[in-house]
Order: C-alpha cells, then structure tokens, then sequence
C-alpha cells in the first residue's frame, strides 16, 4: 500500500519581552475547545516558510518575523500523519486581532505559564524550546535563480549571462522568503545572473544591491582566497543580509565561513542544511547570535528551495 502523504502545517512561537518577562502568544479555537499555537494547513502549493508567517497573520493579527526554527512535531489527525514546522518568532507589525469561527481568543502569556494553560505537551515543550534560544540574526547564503545556459548564450563576457523566464518568476518566489527573515541588506555577486536575482527583493526593501566582485566566478578562480576572506567577513557581519552567488563558489563560501563560525561539519545539527548543493534559487539560512560569550555563535541553521512545500 502506498503510505498516506503526510498534511503539512507551519506556525511559530511568537515571543515578545524578555527573561524573566518573557512572553508568548497563544490562540483559542472554540471548536476543539483548547489552547494552542498560531499554526495552519499549507495551502496548495504554499512554501512553508510562507505559510508560518500567513497563519500567524490570520490567526491573530500579528505578522512575524522568522528566527531559529525549532523541533517539527509529528502525530495523526483522523489516523492521516501531520507534520508541523515552527521556528520562534519576534513580532514584527501588528495589525489588531479579529476574532471568528477558527479563533475567538489570543492571549500573551507568561513561558512560566506554558504547561497550566496550553492543552497539548508538546505544545508547552515548544515554547520551553523558543524561550530558551537566543535572539539571532539571519545570514542567508542564495544561489542565483534559474541562468540561460552558457551553451545558448552568445555574448562574450559570460558575467552577462541573464536569468531565464523561469529564473525571473523564481527571483518573485523569493520576495515574501528572504522578507520573513527580516533581511535588511542585500549583497551580491556582480554577476548579472546574481544582481537578478535579488533586485525584486532588494526594490522591496527599497536598498540597494551591494555588489561582491570577489564573489563571482571569475573573481573566485582568480584568487579563492580573496573570496574565502570577503565571506568570513560576510559571515561576521552583524547585519540582516543576504549573500547571492553561483554554485561553484558556494564550497569556498561554506567552507571559510563554517570555520569562521565554527559550524562542525560532523556535527548533525548543521551537516544537513550546510552542504553546497543548492538547486537555483536554494539557500540557507544561518541563525548567529552576536554579543553572547563569543563574538558570535551560530545557533540554527536551515535549507530551504523553491519547491519546498
């Protein structure tokens, strides 16, 4: 028998204050009758990232802004599996809630008051999880979207190959993505397949794309360990941000900032997500915390691409 596909739901843990102040946010669903978290079914084909942050806007009028992701939890509704992803999340906006028939209470509660008033374990064990982390800041590592192919491409300076009709439509996907984060700086190869691929996100932002000539291709091969110093010194940028670059560099890119960093690539919290095999449009997102006992300490990474529901 075939296995039953597994429903996909995404929400977050909606944090506001901090220790021993700290607060989170949890909704009421007359229906069941329980407390719970912001959460929800991924709508057809609905990136899960996307749909954390869409929940949590519906459900109770607050649009986050993503952190560290946490433990996705697993169980049966009605004998299907369900798998929910959650990551901790810091307010961004709020735009007053409005009770209904899916959620007619939200309420901030004290994370000492977690177990007492939500009605699943597992919902508590999350926010115990949420509180314990650190505030982090993004570092996102882009590959550029889908590129004519070097074959078809006549010119004669190959930095001037642009995005195909696709690769434009997937620099649109990655708007509302790279946002949920709360990037505030764009960088990017200077590569025209690179610049590309951010400018969308980087008009939205109303910045400008940052160029990274060390970070192209041919920048790469001429010297790699220029490029290996530029991205360490990306990668201890205590800034929002996202890097755009090309495949071929994304090994020197990983490889010096994991050192920097000290991501241990044997280390199964990392290993996973911090491998250079993106599709376009593929990316990682590195949770660093600055100011802690070290300089900084990368707390969560993920891997993400576009066709990830």
């Amino acid at each position: 028998m075939t296995p039953t596909p597994a429903i996909r739901a995404a929400g977050v843990v909606l944090l506001r204050g901090d220790a021993p102040d700290l607060e989170f946010l949890a909704v009421h669903r007359p229906v069941l009758q329980d407390w719970s978290l912001p959460k929800g079914k991924l709508d057809p084909g609905e990136h899960v990232v996307t749909a954390a942050l869409r929940e949590c806007d519906e459900e109770t009028g607050y649009t986050p802004v993503l952190q560290a992701p946490l433990a996705a939890q697993s169980y049966s509704v009605d004998s299907s599996p369900k798998v929910v992803n959650y990551w901790r999340a810091r307010v961004r906006t709020e735009e007053g809630f409005t009770p209904d028939d899916e959620i007619d209470q939200i309420r901030w509660v004290s994370v000492a008051d977690a177990a007492g008033l939500l009605t699943y374990p597992r919902d508590a064990t999350l926010v115990d999880e949420a509180a314990a982390l650190p505030d982090t800041v993004p570092l996102v590592i882009l590959r550029h979207t889908q590129a004519m192919k070097r074959a078809q491409f006549d010119g004669d300076i190959d930095a001037e190959r642009p995005l195909t009709g696709k690769g434009r439509s997937q620099s649109k996907t990655l708007v509302p993505l790279l946002d949920a984060y709360g990037i505030t700086s764009v960088y990017a190869s200077s590569a025209r397949r690179c610049t590309e691929t951010v400018k969308r996100f980087a008009k939205h932002l109303g910045e400008p794309v940052l160029p990274e000539p060390l970070l192209t291709e041919e920048g790469h091969h001429d010297d790699p360990r220029l490029a290996a110093a530029r991205a360490v010194e990306l990668a201890l940028t205590p800034e929002p941000l996202v890097l755009c670059t090309h495949r071929p560099v994304l090994p020197t890119i990983l490889d010096s900032m994991s050192a920097a960093l000290g991501v241990g690539l044997d280390d199964p919290r990392w290993s996973r997500a911090w491998h250079p095999k993106l599709p376009p449009g593929g990316f990682i997102v590195v949770h660093r915390q600055f100011g802690g006992d070290t300089p900084v300490r990368v707390v969560a990474v993920e891997q993400h691409t576009l066709s990830h529901a």
